[in-house]
């Protein structure tokens, strides 16, 4: 049975524009972690000393070495060297670029959940405050401590002037 490539059934694309000839990658997030990692490690002191000796070797031995051994002369000033570093450069910045985008991303997602997590807190502190309102709207029509202590007072003096017989 024959397998039908997913990039010809898609509907948002026009037929044929499409070319197989850029490879699948397994796992996309496999491959932007690698080049986060690249892009991390580029921005490093490390990496810029390591570059920077690279280079002094590379000028000391294409300077010093026999004729015959050198491969990038300094007549032809340091050709391979200059393509080596220009290679480097180029891929680079679109490394960098996709650690930036997936670093955009996660940004985005991240906000998103925090401005998710404001709302809630907005609703359930709106919610307290109404609930604080209707317990102090209760609680002032609640009797009051002194004001049953006072009923009281009456209710028994009422009492003893109905337990004392009266002289008439």
């Amino acid at each position: 049975m024959a397998r039908v490539n997913r990039t010809d059934t898609r509907l948002d694309s026009p037929k044929g524009l499409r070319a197989n000839f850029v490879p699948r990658f397994e796992s996309r997030d496999r491959f932007g972690r690698a080049t986060e990692w690249i892009a991390r490690n580029m921005g490093t002191p490390a990496f810029l000393l390591g570059l920077t000796i690279f280079c002094l070797l590379w000028i000391i031995y294409n300077s010093s070495a026999p004729v015959a051994w050198r491969f990038d002369t300094s007549k032809y000033g340091f050709t391979v060297l200059t393509l080596v570093l220009s290679l480097q450069a180029s891929y680079a910045a679109p490394l960098i670029l996709l650690a930036q985008n997936r670093q955009d991303d996660r940004d985005r997602v991240q906000f998103e959940q925090d401005r998710q997590r404001a709302e809630r807190n907005l609703n359930d502190t709106e919610y307290l405050a109404r609930e604080i309102v209707s317990l102090r709207l209760s609680i002032k029509d609640m009797a009051s401590k002194d004001f049953i202590r006072a009923e009281l007072r009456s209710l028994l003096e009422d009492l003893d002037r109905d337990k004392t017989p009266s002289a008439d």
